[in-house]
């Protein structure tokens, strides 16, 4: 059942429920904190659905992004524009995109002892590939993934196997090469994903599409202050930005009042799917368009 625009009443459910992540390709060698795997079956339906074809996916806010990474190895977009405003992720892609055989080689190399992991961790890189290295090794040994200030080191891990339960060379390696083997269609670019939006957003029109997961810290809460170390942001502007824009997009919220409220403001259509955190709990999140869908 097709959702309308939100009103005062329930969000209608998707009908595109989220998917088991083990059902799809794991692109990002980042373990991302709020990734958005078991949202593919909702990108491939929105993007194969676009009239014209998309020539350039937008992603504003990419975190691990496995949107964009998505969206260019299954042609689902012919290029992305990947930004992010984390220091420490975006000299992970630099480093992917520039120095892929380099990195790759560094994490054939390296063996994640908690020594090992905590010499690295204490270091001052030299070189954008060896902090992209260095924040590749913090995210697969961190609990969660989590790379904001005062994240602690896994300690039992994944079937007990401590601080290198995700530490997998040959799996990170092989997503690794793919990135390079697409890295002509891939753009990054470390600047603050909502400022990009504000300045492109007479150069948005037919062709050009936009996926945004900005860090959720709408109606006060304080996840986002856990999990990123830029964790502040005016929804508001997001949705103003895109909806002066001709484009098309699909932003992804926590279901909040504030997050209702706006959509409902622009005049923008929402579902709610409820997903499984790495808790087990049942969240649910909106995922809102302009145009209707799912």
């Amino acid at each position: 059942m097709l959702a309308g625009p939100v009103g005062e009443g329930e969000i209608r459910v998707s009908s595109v429920p989220a998917v088991n992540v083990a059902t799809v390709p794991q692109r990002s060698p980042l373990r991302y904190p709020g990734g958005k795997t078991w949202l593919i079956p909702h990108i491939r339906q929105w993007l194969g659905s676009s009239a014209p074809p998309v020539r350039l996916l937008i992603e504003p806010f990419a975190g691990g992004g496995i949107v964009s990474l998505t969206a260019v190895m299954e042609g689902l977009a012919d290029r992305c524009l990947v930004a992010e405003i984390d220091h420490d992720v975006s000299a992970f892609w630099h480093a992917a995109l520039r120095h892929g055989d380099e990195l790759c080689d560094l994490v054939m190399a390296f063996r994640a002892t908690r020594e090992a992991v905590k010499d690295l961790e204490a270091s001052c890189p030299n070189s954008v590939l060896e902090h992209g290295f260095r924040t590749l090794v913090l995210n697969r040994t961190r609990r969660g993934g989590i790379l904001a200030p005062g994240a602690s080191l896994a300690k039992v891990g994944e079937n007990g196997r401590g601080i290198a339960s995700r530490w997998y060379p040959t799996t990170i390696v092989s997503r690794l090469r793919k990135i390079t083997k697409f890295a002509s269609r891939i753009t990054f670019c470390e600047t603050d994903g909502v400022r990009l939006l504000e300045s492109l957003t007479n150069n948005l029109n037919d062709g050009v599409a936009v996926f945004a997961d900005p860090p959720y810290t709408a109606e006060g809460k304080q996840a986002g202050k856990r999990l990123y170390a830029h964790n502040e942001i005016d929804h508001s502007r997001v949705f103003n930005a895109l909806a002066e824009s001709a484009s098309d997009f699909l932003i992804t919220y926590d279901k909040s009042p504030e997050i209702i409220s706006l959509t409902h403001q622009h005049g923008f259509h929402a579902v709610q799917v409820t997903m499984t955190n790495t808790h087990h709990a049942q969240i649910p999140e909106l995922v809102i368009s302009r145009r209707r869908m799912f």
